[in-house]
C-alpha cells in the first residue's frame, strides 16, 4: 500500500457515513472518521438493517471506517447523572463500532476547568478503565488522543496535552485495546515538541498519525505547508520506525481543502522516501 493510500480523510460530520464512503470511493480515499450523535447519524439511527448495508457498501468500496467522539462530550466528568451520561455515550459508540464493522473509535482524555484537575483527571482515567474493558469484549479499538494546549489564561484545559499527561492515562491502562492517535499539530504546542513525543511514547502503541499543520501559537488546523511543521521530518522518522504499521488522517479545513493537502502530503513523504532509497 503506497503512502497516500494511508493518508485518509476525516470527514466528521460533513456527510452522512454513506455518502461519505461513496465519496472516499471517488476520491481514492482509503481511511475515513465519522462522528456520530445528531442528524441522520444519530444514534438511534444506526438499525441493524443500516449497519449491515454500510459495512456492506465499505467492504464493496475498500474503504476502512473509522468513529470519532466529540471531545466536547468531557470524559472527566464526575457530576452525578451527567457522569453515567459519559459512559453511555462511549458504550454507544463501541456498539455502533462493532455493528459497522469501524477499525476504530477515537476517544479523548476530557478536560477540566482549572480547579477539581486531580478528581478530574481520576474520573477520567478510571471511565476509559471501564470503556476499555468494553471494547476489549466487544472486540474494538480504542485511540486515545493527544490534545491540544489552552493558553494559561483560558478557563477550559483539555487534558492527555503532554507526556506527562499521557503517561498518565496510556501507563494504567495496559491493553491492546488501547492505542494512540498522534495529532503532531497539538504536539507542536508544548516544549516537548513532536520529536519529543516520539522519543518518549514511541510508536509501538501508535494507530493513527493525525495531520494538520500549525502556526505554533496556538490550537488552529491549518493547511499542510501553511505553518512551521516539517512533514518530511516528520515522515522521515514515522516511516523509518519498524513499530508504526498505521495509517494518517488529514484533519484540517474542508473536503477538498484535505483532498489538496493530501496531495501535498504524499509528495513530502515520496520526497523523503525517494531520498532514503536513493542512499541505499
Amino acid at each position: 500500500m503506497t503512502i497516500k493510500d494511508r493518508i485518509g480523510i476525516d470527514i466528521g460530520v460533513k456527510k452522512s457515513v454513506e455518502e461519505g464512503i461513496t465519496w472516499a470511493a471517488e476520491h481514492g480515499v482509503r481511511y475515513v472518521d465519522f462522528r456520530l450523535e445528531t442528524g441522520p447519524d444519530s444514534f438511534a439511527a444506526f438499525t441493524p438493517e443500516r449497519c449491515e448495508a454500510i459495512r456492506d457498501q465499505a467492504d464493496a468500496c475498500g474503504v476502512t471506517l473509522g468513529l470519532h467522539t466529540l471531545s466536547a462530550v468531557n470524559i472527566a466528568e464526575f457530576s452525578p447523572h451527567v457522569a453515567l451520561g459519559a459512559d453511555r455515550y462511549l458504550r454507544t459508540y463501541i456498539d455502533i463500532a462493532k455493528a459497522i464493522n469501524a477499525h476504530w473509535v477515537e476517544v479523548h482524555a476530557g478536560y477540566h476547568f482549572t480547579s477539581n484537575v486531580a478528581q478530574r483527571k481520576a474520573a477520567g482515567r478510571e471511565r476509559l478503565k471501564r470503556t476499555v474493558g468494553y471494547a476489549e469484549e466487544q472486540g474494538v479499538v480504542l485511540l486515545l488522543e493527544n490534545m491540544n494546549w489552552e493558553p494559561e489564561h483560558a478557563e477550559v484545559h483539555y487534558l492527555g496535552h503532554n507526556l506527562e499527561e499521557c503517561h498518565y492515562y496510556f501507563d494504567a491502562i495496559d491493553s491492546p485495546n488501547l492505542r494512540w492517535a498522534f495529532t503532531v499539530n497539538h504536539a507542536v504546542l508544548v516544549p516537548e515538541g513532536i520529536d519529543g513525543f516520539i522519543d518518549d511514547m514511541g510508536l509501538g502503541r501508535c494507530e493513527e498519525v493525525r495531520l494538520a499543520d500549525n502556526h505554533g501559537k496556538y490550537e488552529d488546523h491549518l493547511q499542510p505547508g501553511e505553518g512551521i511543521i516539517d512533514f518530511r521530518h516528520l515522515f522521515r522518522r514515522i516511516e523509518s520506525d519498524p513499530d508504526f504499521n498505521g495509517h494518517y488522517m488529514c484533519a484540517f479545513g474542508s473536503l477538498e481543502s484535505m483532498l489538496t493537502g493530501r496531495d501535498y502530503l504524499d509528495g513530502e513523504a515520496a520526497a523523503v522516501l525517494g531520498q532514503a532509497a536513493a542512499e541505499h
